[in-house]
């Protein structure tokens, strides 16, 4: 396979994401939605599982094409299912237009793509920089390392206390580090502390920082797709609500872990630090979600996002114009497919008459696709009851080369009072 073959099947995955990933995210939203009243743990799942398909639909699509199973003509074929090419022929309009850009699209996505792989790459190796050069605390250290044996870890815990950082953050798997800030070692009660640390505790018991790191990695491959990014953030807000309620049932006491979130905003308030745990999580809703759990009232605001996307998409390829294949033979409309327009009420009243030209989009299989006034008869209730009658006609389509081609036909319908 040649490299050019190698660009294009990248970049038509990468155009294909745009409509999969909206496919993805409205199933999500609806999913969500549902469960909104159910365990943290069942969002997280679904959230989980939205993101991995994110990842292994375009996977399994570039491998497809990478073994020669997909070509051109699936590429429109899948556009114009999608409903990105509405009113374009299959094998023209977008499929075409896209095809002469692959490469730019490719080039952009692998620039950006890797500035995000270097940031996510910098703050691992700040992470392990902290992990054996920031300061060790001995007394935080062995209240550390009694937590975990309450936690069931076995694996040994490292404590380092960080300067200028805004919450804790939990890093690694095989050999865990919890980092802390400096001021909260200083500043904040012990005991509440403590409960911090159960909450990190939480997170190194479930893995979550692997997790953490595949969101991390579709991040920066689909980092074009809003979709992708609201699932990754509604997967941290649930694992930070799974952590709390595991530390508040090892602790025995969730307004404890409420209070030290509540210490923990003041503290990032006070030091200009957003409300935000590390892991993601509003400290506000986690807070009022320990203290008084209440069900969720129904809310679409989540997937305006998502929605806004599909519809934008719709909209646009709606706008785009068709490039028409000429036609040898014309379509020609059968009237006896439908039923004559009936005169309105009030026209007839009225006595109004006049002629109306309408324009019809006939398919390949002789349905109308778009139908426009064209030419007004002057009066308005005589244009859409014509335009309404007449746009469930069917139409002989027009070809050319002796095969059936789309092409927007014309028809007059005169209204007249005897």
């Amino acid at each position: 396979m040649s490299a050019a073959d190698i660009v294009a099947s990248i970049g038509w995955t990468l155009v294909h994401f745009l409509w999969q990933g909206a496919l993805i995210g409205c199933a999500t939203a609806v999913f969500l939605t549902t469960l909104r009243n159910a365990r943290p743990q069942a969002r997280y799942l679904v959230a989980c599982l939205g993101l991995t398909l994110c990842l292994a639909w375009p996977a399994l699509e570039l491998a497809l094409r990478l073994t020669g199973e997909s070509g051109a003509r699936g590429d429109a074929m899948m556009l114009f299912a999608a409903g990105l090419v509405v009113g374009t022929p299959v094998d023209d309009g977008w499929g075409a237009l896209l095809a002469d850009q692959l490469t730019w699209i490719v080039g952009t996505w692998a620039v950006c793509a890797l500035a995000m792989a270097l940031r996510m790459v910098a703050g691992l190796l700040w992470i392990s920089r902290a992990a054996l050069h920031e300061r060790q605390d001995p007394a935080w250290q062995a209240r550390a390392e009694r937590l975990a044996a309450q936690f069931g870890i076995t694996r040994a815990v490292r404590l380092r206390v960080v300067e200028r950082l805004g919450s804790p953050v939990t890093a690694g798997w095989w050999r865990p580090v919890v980092l802390v800030p400096a001021a909260l070692v200083s500043g904040m009660p012990p005991h509440l502390l403590e409960a911090l640390l159960a909450h990190e505790m939480a997170h190194i018991k479930r893995h979550d920082y692997l997790v953490n790191l595949g969101q991390n990695v579709v991040e920066t491959l689909f980092f074009y797709h809003p979709a992708v990014w609201w699932i990754s953030s509604r997967i941290r807000v649930e694992r930070e609500q799974i952590a709390d309620d595991f530390a508040a049932r090892q602790l025995g006491e969730p307004r404890r872990l409420a209070l030290a979130l509540s210490e923990l905003e003041k503290l990032q308030f006070s030091t200009h630090h957003l409300a935000q745990a590390a892991n993601g999580g509003d400290l506000m809703s986690r807070i009022k979600r320990l203290v008084r759990p209440d069900t969720q009232a129904l809310n679409w605001k989540a997937a305006i996002p998502v929605l806004g996307l599909v519809i934008g998409a719709a909209s646009l390829a709606h706008a785009a114009p068709a490039k028409q294949v000429k036609a040898d033979a014309p379509a020609v409309a059968d009237f006896s497919s439908c039923k004559r327009p009936n005169y309105p009420a009030e026209s007839i009243k009225q006595n109004h008459t006049g002629t109306v030209s309408l324009g019809f989009l006939v398919a390949k299989d002789g349905t109308v696709k778009e139908s426009k006034v064209t030419q007004s008869s002057g009066h308005v209730a005589l244009d859409e009851a014509a335009h309404t009658a007449l746009a469930k006609c069917t139409f002989k389509p027009a070809t050319a080369k002796g095969k059936p081609v789309e092409e927007f036909t014309a028809v007059k319908y005169v209204w007249t009072l005897e």
